[in-house]
């Protein structure tokens, strides 16, 4: 079960201590007062519980550390600000977008039928992924060219535009290395520690 009180501390003094530019104080009021510390991570393909989007984003926010270190050691190019800034809110996108409706499951034990809430995925906003989470923070405060673009391109081969044949996402993580490892980090968090496991 997900502790959504403890996840919420940490990751808003994580924010707090870590990000000094200015626009953060808005940012981080508009995502108190949003879905974010309750919404899901997806509808259903990890972490599809209350509290998973926040617990998404820390656990991401720890895969981009070590997979800094593992690459530049401890003489990183990136700062602990950037870091934190392109970890925690590269999923911003999905602040409101997932709503709670009722089916109808059929019980393996009981063979009786019974409602049973799921979650569905009606996005107000529909501007693309990445586009829409650099979009929402390029509205708060100024990002980096390479903020930017590891932001936009989190989701690497899993982006709709490199499905439909961009080659934009290739050249993007040549030229700016945080974007390939913001996607590495999340791939691994999605894959392995979030990897059928409802809530842990």
């Amino acid at each position: 079960m997900i502790d959504i009180e403890k996840n919420k501390k940490r990751f808003l003094q994580v924010a707090n201590d870590m990000i000094k530019r200015p626009g953060i104080e808005n940012l981080l009021k508009w995502v108190e007062k949003s879905d974010f510390f309750m919404a899901p991570a997806s509808t259903k393909y990890h972490l599809a519980v209350e509290g998973g989007l926040c617990q998404h984003s820390l656990h991401v926010y720890d895969r981009l550390q070590k997979e800094v270190v593992a690459e530049y050691g401890y003489e990183s190019p990136y700062s602990d600000e950037t870091i934190a800034l392109v970890s925690l809110f590269h999923d911003v996108c999905k602040i409101g977008v997932y709503k709670t409706e009722m089916r109808n499951v059929k019980n393996q034990d009981t063979g009786r039928w019974e409602q049973v809430p799921y979650y569905t995925f009606d996005d107000s906003l529909p501007a693309g992924h990445g586009e829409k989470s650099m979009y929402i923070l390029n509205s708060f405060m100024h990002l980096t060219r390479e903020e930017s673009m590891a932001v936009l391109w989190h989701m690497g081969g899993f982006d709709a535009r490199v499905k439909g044949g961009d080659y934009s996402c290739s050249k993007a993580f040549a030229m700016f290395p945080l974007a390939i490892l913001l996607h590495a980090a999340d791939l691994k968090a999605t894959a392995l520690d979030e990897n059928g496991e409802e809530g842990n």
